[in-house]
């Protein structure tokens, strides 16, 4: 039996549109609260029409040490030109941490499946 661990697919976000692309500091003072961004296609755009679309994208904080990830966010993307509307895949959180560890994005798109980052943040 495959674990879905085995599906996700991932590269570098310059040259592959559908790899979630995290945005915030790699360093922060705990519990101090600090802006967490999360787009899809950034330096090549993503098709966002019904036939080809980002679903959606969570977010998850794995704490140094810890023994599961926390899910912090999960972004739905509706509109893929129902009565002319269009939604764009970007994400915007607010965030407060007391411990390092790893943001892990991962994103759906209808045609080619799941993608993942991940990216270390240090709490000082």
């Amino acid at each position: 039996m495959k674990s879905l661990g085995q599906l996700l697919q991932t590269g570098d976000w310059k040259g592959e549109k559908h790899v979630p692309v995290i945005h915030s500091t790699e360093k922060i003072k705990a519990g101090e609260e600090f802006q967490l961004k999360v787009s899809i296609g950034d330096e090549i755009k993503h098709p966002n029409t019904l036939e080809h679309h980002i679903k959606w994208i969570k977010v998850f904080f794995h704490p140094e040490g810890g023994k599961f990830p926390v899910e912090i966010a999960t972004f739905n993307f509706s509109a893929h030109g129902e009565g002319d509307v269009f939604d764009e895949p970007v994400g915007i959180t607010h965030v407060k941490l007391d411990k390092p560890g790893t943001i892990y994005a991962l994103s759906y798109c209808n045609i080619h499946g799941l993608w993942e980052n991940s990216k270390e943040i240090a709490v000082e």
